[in-house]
């Protein structure tokens, strides 16, 4: 059976020691001291120790099951919601005006990893939820935002987004559902979506779906795409709930994982719905949506191998499994615990070393989407945007890693039901794929991203790493183990950068042949960016007196491992980015 610890003690010091949340200018950090976000993370960690974790294993084995129409989630599963929303965690960073709590989004997300790694399938119920109501705020009239986001964000009402067609995902100009306009300014929406999460469940009194369709007569492509409001009931002009609409589940998906959610095929047959924000707009009103779910997926990836490095730990410090060969480590067992032996222990600080500095990563977007919405922070919203897609593209691909790592830990006991990590190999393995694959984040990002405000985002994230070197050089310690590294692998992205505007348009596939090398590439350097601050901070605790040594002790071996033994891997991206296409594309597609 596996099990799960609350990492509070870890995620206090990215918010206090590393980000130094408390003395932000961003309006409403100032609220964010030790003891208020420590009680916040307590009490998440309870619900997520005592009520969520022992439900894993039970959503995976039971899985949902539709009936008559209706989709029955695993045993459990209702009593847990309902605690939540009870909690108030669901709207823990929403909007006052509608019952939330205006929590700044960051202990939103701090929040969120404790509930995705005690269960992730449960969490994206209310994740879902949370981002549908966001586009609704960003793009709905007063009206609809009244009649829909007290309910949401209470927890009572949830919510989808409804874009895969089964003759399209990333090509939503494909989409064949359609919005035929009525006399009286609603719409009937006919077509039908597929793998739509939580798109039919028993969980909540009402599903609100975010659904994307076609007007006739629009512009071809995606530029002839809305975005319509279609509840799974109709909701009365007092707000009580009225007739069900025209929609229905058609079946449910099975999965290699996240069993315990519902994974639906989505038919409307002249359902009732309403337009939010532009006609022709939509992609703009859901990307509000698919930016927030995308941030959330890179968490999803990271959290996951959080839970997995737990149990290949708690595992490799009880097997007893030979001799430590520099000496007996465990004189009165039969043999040493497994965690003596260095490939073990190259295993286990891969894992922390990587979930560790993706936490700090993950908070550090987090509170730059603060910036962005509470300052109105250009600069921050540019970058977040920049780095979205390493967000979500480079630490699911790692998270993923990370989970098989832990199993790898176990040997054979990682390869049964029993121990648990099976499942959380499962389970990570959606995040590499959902929200747009991690191939089209890269294409996004070199394609994109880097071109955004004439390349200035970039090179001001190139001028944030080498402020942070030169700031803190003089520390000798700090500069021999983690800025001098840092500064050869910021050299490398930077380096391919210069590789793409040379070659790229030459050849566009010289760009998109090493898209996916510089996400990682970047992805690297951001963790190691990361790693530098951890150990900064953990640095000047200890020469403050800081009473817990062994603690920020532990944080500066555990990020010099990672910058010797992982942040080295941007030489081997810049390679083959400068590869070129020809290695790629020379074979002819008759011959693969």
């Amino acid at each position: 059976m596996p099990h799960y610890t609350a990492p509070t003690k870890d995620m206090q010091f990215v918010l206090h020691d590393v980000l130094n949340i408390s003395d932000s200018t961003i309006p409403g950090y100032d609220e964010l001291d030790r003891d208020f976000t420590s009680a916040i993370l307590e009490e998440a960690g309870k619900l997520a120790v005592d009520v969520l974790a022992p439900l894993n294993p039970v959503g995976d084995e039971q899985g949902c099951h539709l009936e008559n129409g209706v989709v029955r989630t695993p045993d459990g599963f209702k009593g847990a919601y309902d605690k939540m929303r009870e909690g108030g965690w669901m709207g823990l960073d929403s909007d006052p005006e509608y019952g939330g709590q205006g929590m700044p989004y960051l202990l939103g997300i701090a929040v969120g990893e404790l509930f995705v790694s005690s269960n992730m399938a449960f969490n994206m119920y209310q994740g879902l939820t949370h981002g549908a109501a966001a586009a609704i705020h960003v793009h709905g009239s007063e009206d609809q935002k009244a009649m829909y986001l007290p309910k949401m964000i209470e927890g009572s009402w949830s919510g989808t987004m409804n874009l895969t067609e089964p003759q399209c995902g990333t090509d939503l100009g494909l989409i064949r559902t359609k919005a035929e306009p009525q006399d009286d300014g609603t719409y009937k929406i006919s077509g039908q979506k597929i793998w739509i999460s939580a798109g039919e469940h028993d969980l909540t009194d009402n599903i609100v779906h975010l659904v994307l369709a076609k007007i006739p007569g629009g512009p071809d492509g995606v530029k002839g795409i809305s975005l319509f409001i279609v509840p799974k009931f109709l909701v009365k002009e007092d707000g009580s709930l009225g007739e069900r609409n025209s929609l229905s589940c058609g079946g449910l998906e099975k999965k290699m994982g996240i069993h315990g959610n519902a994974t639906c095929v989505m038919n409307y047959d002249g359902a009732t719905g309403y337009l939010i924000g532009d006609m022709h707009k939509g992609m703009r009103a859901m990307f509000t949506m698919m930016n927030e779910a995308r941030l959330g997926v890179g968490l999803q990836g990271y959290a996951q191998g959080v839970v997995a490095y737990q149990n290949a730990l708690g595992f490799a410090q009880d097997r007893l499994q030979g001799r430590d060969v520099t000496g007996t480590k465990n004189a009165d067992g039969p043999a040493d615990p497994i965690i003596v032996h260095p490939d073990v222990r190259r295993n286990l600080l891969h894992q922390k070393s990587f979930v560790e500095g993706a936490r700090a990563f993950v908070f550090w977007g987090a509170e730059m989407i603060d910036r962005a919405h509470r300052m109105k922070d250009q600069e921050a919203d540019d970058m977040i945007s920049l780095l979205t897609p390493v967000i979500k593209g480079f630490l699911t691909d790692k998270g993923f890693e990370t989970t098989v790592l832990a199993q790898q830990t176990l040997g054979g006991s990682g390869f049964t039901q029993e121990w648990g990590l099976e499942q959380f190999v499962r389970d990570a393995r959606i995040t590499m794929i959902y929200e747009g694959t991690n191939g089209i984040q890269s294409l996004d990002l070199v394609g994109r991203k880097l071109a955004q405000n004439g390349g200035k985002t970039v090179m001001a994230f190139f001028e944030m790493v080498k402020g942070f070197i030169k700031e803190n050089e003089g520390h000798d310690e700090l500069k021999a183990h983690f800025l001098d590294p840092l500064k050869q692998a910021s050299k490398d992205l930077q380096t391919a950068g210069m590789y793409f505007m040379q070659n790229g348009m030459k050849n566009p596939n010289n760009a998109l042949s090493g898209s996916y090398d510089f996400m990682h590439l970047f992805g690297q350097v951001c963790l190691g960016l990361m790693w530098a601050k951890m150990a900064k901070a953990s640095y000047a605790a200890l020469e403050a007196g800081a009473s817990d040594t062994e603690f920020y002790q532990t944080k500066i071996a555990t990020g010099r491992y990672y910058m010797a033994r992982q942040l080295p891997a941007t030489s081997m991206h810049l390679s083959r980015i400068q590869s070129g296409a020809e290695p790629v594309m020379e074979l002819d597609a008759a011959n693969f």
